[in-house]
């Protein structure tokens, strides 16, 4: 595995894998509903201060943020859903694309983004 990026991770938690996905607004969370839900799902999204993750929570497999604190909304409501969160997250080489399969951990003392090897 190699890393793509790393940031604050919101509480320990084991390593998980999904598929990468930016999530943006309303609109693509209603999308991703009727494409079947966010089982499976990394969740990116960009401000650290969205509800609009709301009807997915139980379903994600994480979120990453691009901005915020373990103290942001979002911090709040993954610990709530004991779903792992990693915000303030950097990419030095760039985000993966869109369905990429990545591992969030959150096992040590930041929480790291990677994908597999190659």
């Amino acid at each position: 595995m190699r890393e793509l990026g790393r940031g604050t991770k919101v509480f320990d938690h084991a390593p998980v894998g999904g598929a990468w996905r930016v999530l943006e607004g309303p609109e693509d969370v209603l999308g991703l509903m009727d494409a079947g839900g966010g089982t499976g799902v990394v969740a990116v999204v960009r401000d650290a201060g969205a509800t609009f993750l709301a009807p997915l929570y139980h379903e994600l497999t994480a979120v990453v943020c691009t901005s915020g604190t373990p103290r942001s909304h979002i911090g709040i409501v993954s610990r709530e859903f004991q779903l792992p969160c990693v915000v303030a997250a950097v990419f030095p080489g760039g985000e993966p694309g869109p369905g990429t399969e990545v591992e969030v951990d959150c096992s040590g003392p930041d929480g790291v983004i990677r994908a597999p090897a190659g």
